[in-house]
């Protein structure tokens, strides 16, 4: 299974951001468990309230970290490396910053694919909190409360099929059915929503654990005005070379820097799904600033940048769509790969053939300052999943999803109808376990991979990235 981590979280609601501590799913004793940095206090009137706590800032929340030690993530097996981490080390990247207060303008937007992948991070963590902060679980029954839990709300919306229908991305709300699930997704959070905040607020603690007051914490427009002041300031100091750099993959997948923290840890099959899912071991680092805006340029001109790891290595390259079949800045069936983003621009701009060139945007690309960074769903990590399905062919069957398998397939399947890589396209068929495999992510997304199925599609994913090498092409 997924090495036991901790990763910075920031939440916004109430017009505040609170930052804390998140463990994902990890095993202990045989049981799967994840957790928030939190406690629980017994209630003279309600018994006991498990709650999250909340800080005002990194570095309040570095300072608790360094000498605290009653809360329910002292145990996390990672723990000790996170006391001395400092608040650089905690900071939440962009995807792990959920803003509550922004629910209602996301379903009121068309669905694009920012919006609902948005939308489904805001609900997952949701989701979590009250599958950890549910205590109700712990009390006696009582056959005169009519209450099975603290999180009714919660329960109810992230239930709703158009809550699932988000894990498969924006693919599922176009066309009318997929209009008519938007708006009923719309429609649920319009019901729900006021009294989903109302039974996290009891479980939110904005005290940061009794070390400062509410009015400590900055409007969410002040926070978010420092955050964007800290990037300026590093983007003057830094050269470009030094703000995005290639890093080691091993170093990223490890626990030497883990990020984050837990309160009242549950078993995670008592949790939303009981899984853990994968997410790219991407060697591109950039600041989120730097993506979000070099994204703007990249999508208007219809080619995005694109980061491929395989066992050789990592590397950018950029891609389109002509007719529904990609097309990779190549040649004759290769792809070209390049080291860093300035390496891959320099290229565009010189007047090498390749197949990209006919295409109506390339003069853009060929005179743009804006340099290649790519979004995390164009991240493709072939080697993790590898790595992934053997860990749990080797008995950790139960704790991956099914939708592991979409990313990194997706890239593949690009990559191998660009370069005619028939094998690749066999392995990937329907009929075959790999294809019935992904048949399956696509349906049930949260479906637990099982270890004997596991044990099959190793092989012929390992073939797949085998198949897939051939094609490309590491430029210097």
């Amino acid at each position: 299974m997924a090495r036991p981590s901790i990763v910075p979280i920031a939440l916004t609601l109430d017009d505040r951001t609170g930052y804390t501590l998140w463990a994902p799913p990890w095993e202990e004793d045989g049981e799967e468990w994840q957790a928030f940095l939190g406690s629980t206090d017994e209630d003279a009137e309600n018994g006991p309230v498990a709650r999250v706590h909340l800080f005002p800032s990194v570095s309040a929340l570095a300072a608790f970290c360094r000498v605290n030690t009653d809360h329910d993530l002292a145990d996390h097996p990672v723990w000790p490396v996170v006391t001395g981490l400092g608040p650089a080390d905690l900071t939440p990247d962009e995807d792990h910053r959920y803003d509550l207060d922004g629910v209602y303008d996301i379903v009121a937007e068309a669905p694009d694919r920012w919006a609902v992948d948005e939308l489904a991070a805001v609900l997952d963590i949701v989701g979590r909190l009250a599958d950890c902060c549910d205590t109700s679980d712990d009390e006696d029954d009582d056959e005169d409360d009519e209450d099975d839990s603290t999180f009714e709300s919660v329960a109810d919306l992230v239930a709703r099929p158009e809550v699932a229908a988000l894990g498969l991305g924006v693919d599922a709300f176009v066309g009318r059915d997929g209009e008519e699930s938007w708006s009923r997704l719309g429609t649920a959070v319009d019901e729900l929503w006021e009294d989903v905040l109302e039974e996290l607020d009891e479980h939110l603690d904005w005290t940061g654990a009794g070390t400062v007051t509410v009015a400590a914490y900055p409007s969410a427009a002040e926070e978010a005005e420092a955050r964007s002041a800290l990037s300026r300031g590093d983007d003057d100091e830094d050269d470009e070379d030094d703000d995005i750099e290639m890093v080691d993959t091993a170093a990223a997948r490890g626990v030497a820097r883990p990020a984050g923290g837990a309160p009242s840890a549950v078993p995670a099959d008592a949790a939303a799904g009981g899984t853990s899912t994968i997410r790219g071991a991407s060697r591109l680092s950039a600041s989120p600033t730097a993506v979000a805006a070099a994204q703007e340029f990249w999508e208007a001109v219809g080619i995005l940048p694109v980061e491929l790891v395989v066992p050789e290595g990592a590397g950018l390259t950029l891609r389109c769509y002509v007719e529904d079949r990609a097309r990779f800045l190549g040649r004759d069936g290769e792809v070209f790969l390049f080291a860093t983003p300035a390496e891959l621009a320099r290229f565009c701009a010189g007047d090498e053939p390749h197949d990209l060139t006919e295409i109506a945007s390339w003069p853009e690309v060929a005179d743009t300052d804006t340099l290649p960074l790519p979004a995390d769903q164009d991240r493709y990590d072939l080697t993790e999943l590898a790595d992934v399905l053997g860990e749990v062919a080797d008995g950790a069957g139960g704790l991956v999803q099914h939708r592991s398998l979409l990313q990194p397939v997706e890239g593949a399947r690009d990559l191998a109808e660009y370069a005619g890589l028939t094998r690749v396209e066999g392995l990937l068929a329907p009929g075959a376990p790999l294809g019935q495999a992904v048949t399956r992510a696509e349906a049930e997304p949260t479906a637990s991979l099982r270890a004997e199925d596991a044990a099959v599609l190793v092989g012929a994913w390992d073939e797949v990235v085998t198949e897939v090498g051939t094609a490309l092409v590491f430029r210097d």
